[in-house]
C-alpha cells in the first residue's frame, strides 16, 4: 500500500482564510466603483436635456425593435398589417363576451319560442366548497337561460366548514322567481352528501336528482351563455340532435370578458377527440345513451369527461356542434383551465380513458404518449399490421437533381423496406434526366425503382395534330396502375424524407377500415410550413387552402393542432398514401383536374364514400413546392387554375356551401393562421 501522508487542516485553513480576506477587498472594490457609477448616472437622469429627449430615445428604440421585427418577420409592409389585424381581431373579441348577450328583443324572441319538442334539460353541478362568486355567477348564468324549460341539479360534497354556506346560498336561489316553473315547483334540486367523493363520484348523484330527457354537465365554477339552452334545444328539434356542444372560452378571475384563449372548434371529429379531449364543454346528451352504461367513471377521475365523451358520442347518432361560443370556463390557482398541474391524475386518466376507447373499437396494440404541445394532447401509434407492400408513385419532368435527392432520401432515411418506387416520367429531354433514369435502371437501385414513360404508351398519346398537354391526374392514374402495391403513396418528386418511419406513421392510418387518405406534414427548405392538411373555401378562389401555410416549424398550431393527428377534409397529393382498394374504388385521380385541386377532389370523393381522411405530423417531409410546374400565380397558369377553380366549386358546390366541418366558421377564410373572422364576427349567430 502506498504511504498516505497526514492533511495539513491548520495550513488548508490560513489559506482559505487569505483567499476569503482578497474575496472581501475586491468585492469592496467593486461596491465602490457601483457606487461611483450610480452616481454618475443619477446626475445624467436629472439633467434637463436627458429628461427633454426622453421621447426621442423612445422612438428610437421603438424604430429599432420594429426594424428586427421585420428581419424576423418580413415586410414592413406584413408588419404593419399584422400589427393592424390584431388590434382589429383584439377589439372582435370582445363581442364574444358580453356584448354577444342577448338584448331586450331577442330576449323575448327567444322566450317567446315554441319548439314542437320542449325538452327539459337537467342541468349537473357537483359542488365541493365552491367560493360564494363562483356559486353565484354560476347558479345565476342558468337562471338567465332564455329557454326555461331546465333543471338545474346540485349534489354538494362540501366539507364541514363550507356546507352551510353553501347550502345557504343555494336556498336562497331556489327562492328566486326564476328558479320557478309555471306551476310554482322549483327547479332547482340540491342534495347534501354525506361525503365527498370526487367529481365523478358528486356528479353520478346528481343525475339521482335529474328528471329531463337530456342532460347537461356544468361545473360548479363557470358561466353558461344565456342563449345556450335555447341553441341546443333549436338542434334538437331541427336536427334530432342526439349529443351537442358548444365553442367556450377561457376567461381570467372575474370577468369574462378578459379571455385568455378562444375555443373555436370543428365539428364531431373521432381521431382529433382521440388525441384531445377537444369537446369538454358544454356537453348536453339525450338520456338514453346512458343505457346499459354509467355516466362518470370514478376509475377515471380527472379525466372522467373525456372518458364519458367517447362512450357517449359512440354510441350517438347525431353529434351536432353549434360553432358559437357559448361556454365561459374559469381559470384559476386550482383549476385543470389554469394548469394541467392542479390535477396530475388528471393525465394517466386521460390515457386510460382513451385505451379504454381504443380496445373496444378493436385495437390491441397502441401506444398512448402525450406530446410538445400539451401533457393531455397526445401521439397515438398504432400498430403496423404485417409488412404490405407500399408503391411509391412519383410524377416527374425534368429536375434530376430534385428527383435524385428525393429518391435517395427515401432509399437512406426509410426504415421500412417492403416498398417499390415507380418513377413516372412525362415528357422530360435533358440528357442529365435521361442519364440519370439508366443509372436507376441499371445501378444499384435497379430491384426498387421502375422508371415508366407515361407518353411510351399509346393511349396517352395526344391526338393527331394535337400538342401534348400536361394532366397530373392522368400521369399519376397511369403509374398507380404500373404499381404493384396494396398501399399507394403519391409523392412529388421535389420533396425530401426528414421521418425515418414516414411510411409507418402513414401506414397506421391507412390500413384502418374507416380512413382514406393520409398525408405527412410538410416544410420548405427553411423549416415553414408547407402544409398540415386542408381546408374547404379557404383563399381568394374559395376552393381550398393549406392550414398553417408558412408559419414556423415548431409552432405548436392553433390549439396544439400541429402536434396530433386529426380529421381533415383534404391532404395534398404531394404525400398522400391510401390503400390501392380505396384508390380504385373512387376511381383514382379526377382527369377532368388536369394540374390544380385533383388531390382535393380525391379526398372529397373518399369523404362522400365515409371514410376519412388524416393529416398526421408525426410524417414529416421537405417540400420544396412546385418546381415541376412553377406556381399557379399569373399568365396562363393563373387561367388555368382559374378554370379548375370555376370547375370545383361546381362540382363540390353543395360540399363548399356546408363549409369545411373541421374548421370552425368563426376562422377568416382570408387566412392560413386560424385568425378570426374579424369582418364577419356580427354575422355569426347561428341562425
Amino acid at each position: 500500500m502506498s504511504e498516505q501522508k497526514d492533511f495539513d487542516f491548520k495550513a488548508a485553513y490560513e489559506r482559505e482564510k487569505l483567499k476569503s480576506a482578497d474575496l472581501a477587498e475586491r468585492i469592496a472594490e467593486l461596491e465602490d466603483k457601483n457606487s461611483e457609477l450610480e452616481f454618475k448616472l443619477n446626475r445624467i437622469k436629472n439633467n434637463p436635456i436627458w429628461k427633454a429627449s426622453t421621447p426621442m430615445r423612445n422612438t428610437m428604440h421603438w424604430v429599432i425593435r420594429q426594424r428586427d421585427r421585420i428581419r424576423n418577420q418580413g415586410s414592413l409592409r406584413g408588419v404593419i398589417a399584422k400589427i393592424k389585424y390584431k388590434q382589429i381581431e383584439k377589439k372582435a373579441m370582445t363581442h364574444y363576451g358580453t356584448e354577444s348577450f342577448p338584448d331586450e328583443n331577442t330576449r323575448k324572441e327567444q322566450e317567446n319560442a315554441v319548439f314542437a319538442n320542449m325538452v327539459k334539460v337537467s342541468i349537473l353541478v357537483p359542488l365541493y366548497n365552491t367560493p360564494e362568486k363562483f356559486l353565484r355567477d354560476m347558479i345565476g348564468s342558468v337562471l338567465d337561460q332564455t329557454y326555461a324549460n331546465w333543471q338545474l341539479c346540485l349534489a354538494d360534497g362540501s366539507d364541514e366548514a363550507h356546507i352551510e354556506e353553501v347550502s345557504r346560498i343555494v336556498s336562497e336561489y331556489m327562492k328566486d322567481a326564476r328558479a320557478l316553473d309555471k306551476n310554482g315547483e322549483c327547479k332547482i334540486s340540491y342534495m347534501k352528501l354525506e361525503k365527498n367523493e370526487g367529481i365523478a363520484g358528486n356528479t353520478n348523484h346528481c343525475l339521482e336528482l335529474a328528471t329531463g330527457e337530456y342532460i347537461g354537465l356544468f361545473d360548479h365554477d363557470d358561466i353558461l351563455h344565456p342563449e345556450v339552452l335555447y341553441w341546443y334545444v333549436k338542434a334538437i328539434n331541427e336536427e334530432n340532435a342526439d349529443y351537442i356542444y358548444c365553442d367556450e372560452t377561457t376567461f381570467k378571475g372575474d370577468d369574462i370578458n378578459k379571455m385568455i384563449t378562444m375555443h373555436f372548434k370543428p365539428d364531431y371529429a373521432i381521431d382529433n377527440l382521440r388525441a384531445n379531449n377537444y369537446i369538454c364543454h358544454f356537453s348536453v346528451f339525450k338520456r338514453t345513451l346512458l343505457e346499459g352504461t354509467e355516466l362518470f367513471r370514478t376509475k377515471f377521475d380527472g379525466s372522467q369527461d373525456h372518458d364519458m365523451i367517447l362512450r357517449l358520442t359512440d354510441s350517438a347518432q347525431h353529434i351536432v356542434h353549434i360553432p358559437k361560443l357559448l361556454y365561459y370556463w374559469r381559470s384559476h390557482a386550482a383549476s385543470v383551465a389554469s394548469d394541467i398541474s392542479a390535477k396530475p391524475y388528471a393525465i394517466e386518466a386521460a390515457k386510460g380513458a382513451v385505451a379504454d376507447h381504443l380496445k373496444r373499437h378493436g385495437y390491441d396494440h397502441f401506444k398512448i404518449t402525450s406530446t410538445r404541445a400539451f401533457e393531455t394532447i397526445f401521439k397515438i401509434t398504432y400498430e403496423v399490421k404485417g409488412t404490405p407492400k407500399i408503391s411509391i408513385v412519383i410524377p416527374t419532368c425534368e429536375h434530376a437533381e430534385d428527383l435524385r435527392r428525393c429518391i435517395d432520401s427515401i432509399y437512406e432515411k426509410s426504415v421500412y423496406d417492403n416498398y417499390e418506387i415507380i418513377v413516372v416520367e412525362n415528357g422530360s429531354k435533358a440528357s442529365e434526366t435521361l442519364g440519370y433514369y439508366e443509372e436507376l435502371r441499371n445501378g444499384s437501385l435497379k430491384d426498387i425503382v421502375k422508371v415508366v414513360d407515361f407518353y411510351a404508351d399509346p393511349a396517352n398519346q395526344p391526338a393527331a395534330g394535337e400538342k401534348r398537354s400536361f394532366n397530373y391526374s392522368k400521369v399519376v392514374n397511369y403509374g398507380v396502375s404500373q404499381s404493384t402495391g396494396d398501399y399507394i403513396i403519391l409523392l412529388n418528386n421535389d420533396t425530401q424524407v426528414i421521418t425515418v418511419n414516414w411510411m409507418e406513421e402513414l401506414l397506421m392510418y391507412a390500413q384502418r377500415s374507416d380512413v382514406g387518405a393520409v398525408g405527412g406534414k410538410l416544410y420548405f427548405p427553411d423549416r415553414k410550413i408547407q402544409h398540415a392538411g386542408v381546408v374547404l373555401g379557404l383563399g381568394a378562389h374559395r376552393t381550398a387552402g393549406h392550414s398553417h401555410y408558412g408559419q414556423a416549424g415548431m409552432n405548436l398550431g392553433y390549439m396544439g393542432r400541429l402536434c396530433y393527428a386529426q380529421d381533415v377534409s383534404a391532404v395534398t397529393g404531394a404525400c398522400l398514401m391510401v390503400s390501392r382498394a380505396k384508390y380504385d374504388e373512387v376511381g383514382g385521380f379526377d382527369e377532368s383536374f388536369a394540374v390544380s385541386l385533383n388531390d382535393v377532389d380525391f379526398c372529397l370523393k373518399l369523404r362522400e364514400k365515409g371514410y376519412l381522411n388524416v393529416f398526421t405530423p408525426f410524417a414529416e417531409l421537405f417540400h420544396y413546392e412546385s418546381l415541376s410546374r412553377g406556381l399557379d400565380l399569373e399568365g396562363e397558369n393563373a387561367k388555368r387554375y382559374d378554370a379548375e377553380s370555376d370547375h370545383f366549386k361546381e362540382k363540390w358546390k353543395k360540399v363548399l356551401e356546408k363549409g369545411d366541418p373541421y374548421y370552425n366558421p368563426n376562422f377568416s377564410l382570408d387566412r392560413i393562421d386560424y385568425s378570426l373572422n374579424v369582418e364577419g364576427y356580427s354575422s355569426l349567430r347561428v341562425q
